[in-house]
């Protein structure tokens, strides 16, 4: 009788483990998500060719999946669902599911939006949609809807206020009706009402720089999205307002490491006011929810404003130590920090391989981990996963004087 009862009680318990383990994605929501340390958010393109005509494979995004889990990344951010790459990352991310019911990854799903006459000759109409914008928010909510254990949250537009997008940026009341119409499905039921709707833009677009941002709709806005997703970019300020951006007089007597860990220490604070400006903006407004960043990051390589011939502040040395640090103020504030990026993608400057935009990856093109992420090849994390066939190794072989060798210390001399 014993034996009954305890091969009874191990076929229940090995049963709720399945069942546990096929629904928790179900119950995970974007409010348990966001905030949460064990949660830990990156923002993903898996392009790996000159151009995005040529879409990365399911096989190749499962690829990068296991890679990123790997990591403990569990929530990605993509950016807009014209090309086949966001349903391939969904269909890649199912498919691992289906294969392991304890394999965890959630998405914040992007929707790409621009003016009327974006791209073109003609000049952009701020107050009125392109064609596409339809289109985008009708394909988010498709995908949406056919995967609810993975898509968490809609983000309605990428930098999509931010007036120096001169090419395609949209008056805020824009905005503000693509993320009444979400909320709106959510109450007729069309939505899960678990889905969390934003738009995730430059600091300032959410009225923490310039008061020319400071209009009614914008208002509207930060009251009816879920969360704030915000932007934060030190690296472009080392050129554009470098007022954290040198050595202090009192650093002269430093070593060119310790100035640049100073000069670091300043970019991370410099962020942090720049979320504070945000924060400080919606209060005034008599508003309280969560603020996560939705982007930040910092490129390893740059040829131009921000390389050698400028203001110095490219290489894996500083990007490796500007992720810890803002990881590391993220996770103790209780912040989501999508990461920008997790790998180089080379169709954001095709003409120029060493432009910026190429480089603002952990892992190169090369599958090779950068100065951010050697101690996780050391811990033998990435053993037997490889991206197109190649073995997940360090950038310059490890050698950590090798790299040193392009690191250099900001020039100019800062008071304060």
């Amino acid at each position: 009788m014993n034996k009954l009862i305890y091969f009874i009680l191990f076929l229940f318990i090995s049963c709720n483990q399945k069942i546990t383990g096929s629904s928790v994605s179900q119950n995970i929501t974007a409010e348990k998500i966001l905030g949460n340390v064990n949660y830990k958010s990156i923002c993903y393109g898996g392009y790996r060719d000159k151009t995005r005509d040529i879409e990365p494979t399911v096989a190749q995004i499962t690829e990068d999946l296991k890679i990123l889990s790997a990591m403990n990344i569990k929530v990605l951010r993509t950016y807009n669902v014209h090309h086949t790459e966001a349903s391939s990352l969904l269909k890649a991310i199912s498919a691992l599911k289906k294969a392991d019911p304890g394999f965890e990854m959630y998405v914040m799903l992007g929707a790409w939006i621009d003016a009327k006459n974006s791209w073109t000759a003609n000049t952009p109409i701020r107050n009125e949609d392109s064609e596409r914008n339809p289109v985008e928010i009708a394909e988010a909510v498709k995908l949406a809807n056919e995967y609810p254990d993975i898509v968490k949250i809609i983000a309605v537009g990428n930098e999509a206020m931010v007036k120096w997008a001169s090419s395609y940026y949209v008056d805020p009341g824009i905005i503000l009706k693509w993320v009444n119409h979400l909320q709106d499905l959510k109450k007729q039921g069309k939505l899960s009402k678990d889905v969390w709707v934003t738009t995730s833009d430059n600091f300032a677009s959410w009225g923490g720089g310039d008061k020319s941002y400071h209009v009614e709709d914008l208002t509207k806005l930060i009251k009816t999205v879920d969360y704030i997703s915000m932007h934060t970019y030190p690296m472009h300020d080392t050129h554009y307002n470098p007022a954290f951006w040198g050595i202090l007089e009192s650093e002269k007597n430093l070593s060119e490491k310790e100035k640049i860990d100073a000069a670091m220490m300043r970019a991370r604070d410099y962020a942090i006011s720049q979320y504070t400006s945000v924060s400080n903006y919606m209060k005034s407004l008599g508003v309280q929810k969560p603020i996560h960043i939705g982007e930040t990051g910092w490129a390893s390589t740059a040829s131009e404003l921000y390389g050698n011939a400028g203001s110095k502040a490219t290489d894996e040395y500083k990007s490796a130590v500007y992720y810890k640090l803002m990881n590391a103020w993220a996770d103790k504030e209780n912040i989501s920090l999508f990461y920008f990026e997790a790998f180089d993608e080379q169709w954001k400057d095709s003409k120029n391989a060493l432009g910026s935009e190429n480089h603002f990856g952990l892992i190169n093109l090369q599958g090779q981990a950068k100065y951010a992420l050697w101690e996780l090849v050391d811990r033998g994390i990435f053993k037997g996963l490889t991206r197109d066939g190649k073995p997940v190794t360090k950038t310059y072989n490890g050698n950590e004087a090798a790299l040193w060798l392009d690191v250099k210390t900001p020039a100019a001399l800062i008071k304060k």
